[in-house]
């Protein structure tokens, strides 16, 4: 079960293949996530320097008031992953057309998990191709009921 999601990823994005990541966190911010706080609108997912950093994610602290003076809750996080991952997300960034998006955070035993995506960004005649489909469905399931 996700504790976030990013949900028009799907709307926006083709998601071409989906990888587990650990995430580097405060305390205050992993008491955060886990109560459901925190957004991963307009988030993405960057290589630099052999690392590869979440950016754009807004994790707020658990309590505003004994948060740090200087807490920035959009400041960017380390992602724990292979070198062999690493290397993989770096040169699927360098594609044209590709980029590397969050779509959940999740729990796997204790720890908190990010899962990330290369996708391919969608044109507006698919989008509308979706919006479509998913009316025809709607229609389809109200003449069952």
């Amino acid at each position: 079960m996700a504790l976030i999601r990013n949900e028009k990823l799907t709307f926006d994005y083709t998601i071409l293949e989906e990888i587990e990541a650990g995430i580097e966190l405060l305390g205050s911010e992993v008491k955060s996530l886990r109560a459901g706080q925190g957004s991963l609108k307009g988030a993405r997912v960057i290589a630099r320097g052999g690392e590869v950093y979440l950016v754009g994610a807004t994790i707020p602290a658990w309590q505003v008031l004994n948060a740090p003076k200087d807490y920035d809750a959009t400041r960017p996080r380390r992602l724990l992953l292979s070198k062999k991952q690493i290397a993989h997300v770096a040169s699927a960034e360098g594609q044209s057309g590709l980029t590397i998006v969050p779509i959940s955070v999740y729990n796997k035993a204790r720890k908190l998990k990010l899962g990330i995506a290369i996708a391919r960004g969608k044109k507006k005649a698919d989008k509308r191709q979706d919006i479509k489909k998913k009316d025809d469905e709607r229609r389809m399931r109200r003449k069952e009921a």
